[in-house]
């Protein structure tokens, strides 16, 4: 098997495994080799367990966020904005693997998962401390413990979405909301930076 075709396989399995997980948690190794179309043994030689498979779906969705979180920020120079788009780009990805999240609680450690955040959450805090240095923000917290609070809040969001406690609709919004809340920004404010965000998402 060349490499190329390994590579093809391996991304194929997981975009497959990704789509069998959010639609039956306890879908087999098995299960995602017949629906990815290739044998067992296959997806045993790329992943050697099943744990090892959602690890890496979770290495997936964390490098996703990093890129979004990247991207969604560049040339914007009020932080209340980048803050805001930040948070909506990180949703967007979020949100497509949410159902995955309670699955790897239950395979990959959540200091596994903070691990793989490290990257998102260096760039939240430098963010979050341009806003305090220009006044933007105001928190008796320092920025760095703001961006641990943004993140749990955004894994509690996924979970009141995938609990019905929220509609899925709402959810980005919300979570924009609440990162510039916490970090400060009036509520008036940040409606107002949230709704310009979004209108300028609609095509």
């Amino acid at each position: 098997m060349t490499s190329v075709r390994a590579d093809a396989n391996r991304r194929r399995i997981l975009d497959v495994a990704l789509t069998e997980l959010l639609h039956d948690a306890d879908a087999s190794m098995d299960q995602i080799a017949r629906a990815a179309g290739v044998v067992r043994r296959t997806v045993y030689g790329h992943f050697p367990s099943r744990e090892a498979l959602i690890a890496a779906l979770v290495d997936n969705a964390a490098e996703a966020v990093t890129d979004a979180h990247t991207t969604a920020t560049a040339g914007i120079d009020d932080p209340a904005e980048a803050l805001t788009r930040a948070t909506l780009a990180a949703w967007k990805i979020a949100d497509r693997y949410r159902l995955l999240v309670a699955l790897a609680q239950r395979s990959v450690t959540v200091e596994g998962i903070k691990q793989r955040l490290t990257p998102v959450r260096k760039e939240c805090t430098d963010l979050l401390q341009r806003g305090l240095d220009e006044g933007v923000f105001t928190s008796p917290l320092p920025a760095a413990a703001i961006a641990y609070v943004h993140e749990q809040s955004l894994f509690a969001l996924m979970e009141a979405v995938n609990d019905g406690a929220l509609p899925a609709e709402e959810a980005a919004a919300a979570a924009a909301h609440t990162a510039l809340t916490t970090a400060g920004v009036p509520a008036a404010r940040a409606a107002s930076v949230i709704a310009g965000a979004l209108g300028a998402d609609t095509p």
